[in-house]
């Protein structure tokens, strides 16, 4: 997977381009600093964009390094899935961050 880093200023409140879609082939993901937040971006092969704190709460694997499948995300350290829409872990209680993210005329925009 990519994991690939932008540092990018955080205007609380507001979108925050990401940079180009096609910076993200489809069933991968890419991770982004934004305010000191890790943030991943994955883009399924369905096309769907889904941005989740990039770090597993478990073993603090980060999970651009982590296999992608429909709308869920599997950490490379031990194996949790954790949706992309919700953030729900397959634990318990373990759950991850989601971001608001969409395509804007070829562009990836976050809110934060």
């Amino acid at each position: 997977m990519l994991s690939h880093k932008k540092r990018l200023i955080n205007m609380a409140g507001k979108k925050i381009c990401l940079g180009p879609l096609n910076k993200i082939p489809l069933g991968l993901g890419r991770g982004f600093l934004v305010d000191d937040q890790e943030i991943a971006v994955f883009r399924p092969r369905s096309g769907e964009l889904h941005a989740v704190h990039n770090i597993c709460p478990h073993k603090k694997g980060v999970l651009t390094e982590g296999i992608i499948d429909h709308c869920q995300v599997i950490c490379p350290h031990h194996g949790h899935k954790f949706d992309l829409k919700t953030g729900q872990g397959s634990e318990a209680g373990e759950k991850i961050r989601i971001f608001c993210v969409w395509e804007e005329k070829g562009e990836i925009i976050i809110e934060v």
